[in-house]
């Protein structure tokens, strides 16, 4: 039975009081927790550049999604959605837009959008509404990756923006209820860090003694549409939204001057992408996984998403590759595929060191995970089970040659200027690869970079003479003090799940 949601007329009573836990989402219990206290169930307004409440509109679609799926009375459809996308919502999309980003085929940037943002908004909604709005191609460049090959990235129009990060807010509306615990990737109030401490607490507190490392082989270029806009229609009946995701969609990408239309696939850079991407893989992976977990294991079986890379983690060998068997099949059902390169099972956990040396195999295998290298080590003191993690190798010397080449071209730029920049950098590197145990990384990385401004500084000219102490003198001014910035793992994740999750 399909149900569908009018919400001109759906009346929500809110109350007056803000939530007290907003800032997270609640705990699905698909990771087996329980709800926490108090009104969390009430979705904070979020708030535009002017401090203004946004509307209300939107908190009423998500109270409509929890509602239904606390029922589970069949399923449930949006009618009328596109009217949430006013001129209110339309300036919040705009100033969560980067501002320096590049600009699309139309030239127009972030600042200069916004002289007369007022009325180019009106006339943008107007635009909308009355059927006329046509989406920009996008401009295609190719930007390299870390291990030596090249990534398509599309560069949308100002205004293509603007649109598809309101339509991104009532999509994560609709979605954010029905999204499973395990995925993480690019959804609200979570980040890399918070997958990564769910993954440590899961091989930490499961009997995980195998893990699987899987990667969907160019997955945003893969996605179908046709699913993409079935998958859609499970939640949404307005057909003007689904007319507008359809125009991004098939509206194709310029490169070297020749129009290229899209048959398959979403443009990665695009704003609406990740919520697509999370919303496909929602259909085709998680739910199937989490019944496969429910129905078929019969051991502690452990699942972390985030977009397309998945690290699961099994008790048994043997339903390690029963699971990677179905998967295959599975995702192929979709126009996807595994990496063969990038997808390994592989014995991993707190038996495996010993296990293995019985075997005569030497240490066991690591893997690589949103930009850290996990491995099975033993604590100095005790010899208890630690999981290490590392910056991976590629990255950084990835970022090592980028610094380097940037100190060439900033070779005569005042010494006060490059010190800022590189303080800049190293910060911005020790925000995210600051975590307990990467401390040998992180001085590797450090000291490479003090050299290449050393030797940056000595090249400036011939008879310039910069001794070593007068360069430390000059790096404590600028470089940030390497230190752990991250709490340990499992310290993080039971302060956000106030230790009521099992991380199933």
């Amino acid at each position: 039975m399909n149900r569908y949601v009018d919400e001109k007329s759906d009346s929500v009573i809110l109350p007056m009081k803000p939530s007290n836990k907003e800032g997270l989402p609640s705990a699905e219990t698909v990771e087996g927790r329980t709800l926490p206290e108090g009104n969390s169930d009430q979705m904070a307004a979020v708030r535009t550049q002017c401090r203004a409440a946004a509307s209300s509109g939107l908190m009423a679609v998500r109270q409509a999604a929890l509602r239904f799926k606390a029922q589970a009375e069949g399923e449930m459809r949006f009618s009328a959605l596109l009217h949430h996308i006013d001129v209110e919502l339309l300036e919040q999309s705009y100033f969560a837009l980067k501002r320096k980003a590049a600009p699309g085929i139309d030239g127009v940037r972030w600042q200069a959008y916004g002289e007369g943002l007022n009325d180019s908004l009106k006339d943008l909604h107007q635009r909308i509404h009355r059927g006329s709005y046509r989406a920009k191609p996008a401009r295609r460049t190719m930007i390299p990756k870390a291990d030596g090959s090249e990534r398509s990235l599309s560069i949308l129009c100002l205004e293509d923006k603007i649109v598809q990060q309101a339509v991104v807010y009532v999509l994560e509306a609709i979605y954010e209820p029905e999204f499973l615990g395990f995925s993480y990737g690019f959804r609200v109030g979570r980040s890399q860090h918070d997958a990564l401490d769910a993954l440590s607490a899961g091989i930490y507190r499961l009997r995980v003694n195998w893990v699987l490392d899987a990667d969907i082989q160019g997955f945003f270029d893969a996605m179908e549409h046709d699913w993409i806009l079935r998958f859609l229609q499970h939640r949404i009946a307005d057909k003007r939204l689904l007319r507008l995701i359809t125009k991004w969609l098939k509206v194709g990408t310029i490169h070297e001057g020749r129009h290229e239309r899209s048959s398959r696939g979403t443009p990665q850079g695009a704003v609406i992408s990740p919520i697509l991407a999370n919303v496909y893989l929602h259909y085709a992976f998680d739910l199937w996984a989490n019944r496969w977990r429910q129905e078929k294991a019969s051991g502690d079986v452990l699942m972390i998403r985030y977009a397309d890379d998945l690290v699961l983690g099994f008790e048994y060998e043997d339903e390690a590759r029963a699971f990677l068997a179905e998967m295959r099949e599975r995702l192929q059902r979709f126009g996807l595929n595994l990496h063969p390169d990038k997808t390994r099972l592989i014995q991993f956990g707190r038996q495996a060191i010993n296990d293995r040396k019985r075997q005569g195999l030497g240490k066991p295998e690591t893997f690589d995970f949103l930009g850290f290298t996990h491995y099975c080590t033993t604590s100095r003191t005790r010899g208890w089970f630690v999981i290490g993690r590392k910056t991976i190798r590629k990255r950084m010397r990835a970022r090592l040659q980028f610094i380097k080449q940037e100190l060439r071209r900033r070779l005569h730029d005042s010494i006060y200027e490059t010190g800022r920049w590189l303080r800049r950098m190293l910060q911005g590197y020790l925000n995210y690869f600051a975590v307990s145990g990467n401390d040998r990384s992180l001085w590797a990385f450090y000291y490479r970079v003090r050299g290449y401004w050393l030797k940056a500084l000595r090249r400036r000219s011939q008879k310039a003479f910069l001794s070593w102490s007068q360069f430390m003198r000059l790096t404590s001014g600028f470089f940030p003090r390497i230190r752990v910035l991250h709490p340990l793992p499992l310290t993080r994740f039971d302060a956000r799940t106030r230790r009521r999750s099992p991380v199933r």
